[in-house]
């Protein structure tokens, strides 16, 4: 086995695409038929196309960032609503911050897929 292959499901595959794409900044290789097709930093994301799914309700993907905040701010300036959980001791932006000192923020893809960004802490 040499690289990794990531895979999530779409119902919409223009919103995926501009999300993504645009939004996110993924470099999008190809529409193969059955999967919108990118490169994440060597790993390969394929999106697949179905009529009907019900999304997870846990994290499906997430980045790492070295600064939380900032990632967020830019997100944010482009449409990105970051969700807020229940019980999870998240602060006034959405970042929740773990006894560890690693801090993760939650959004949704337009499917409803869960993504992240996080920052860990120092080793």
């Amino acid at each position: 086995m040499k690289r990794v292959v990531t895979f999530l499901i779409t119902c919409n595959p223009e919103a995926a695409l501009a999300f993504y794409r645009d939004t996110l900044g993924l470099r999008f290789l190809r529409d193969d038929g059955f999967a919108l097709v990118f490169e994440m930093d060597g790993a390969m994301l394929r999106i697949g196309k179905v009529s009907g799914f019900t999304p997870a309700q846990n994290t499906v993907l997430g980045w790492e960032t070295e600064e939380i905040v900032s990632a967020m701010n830019e997100l944010a300036q482009k449409g990105v609503k970051f969700e807020r959980y229940p019980n999870m001791g998240q602060d006034e932006m959405g970042v929740c911050t773990f006894p560890t000192g690693d801090k993760v923020a939650w959004f949704r893809d337009p499917d409803g897929n869960v993504l992240s960004v996080s920052q860990l802490a120092a080793p």
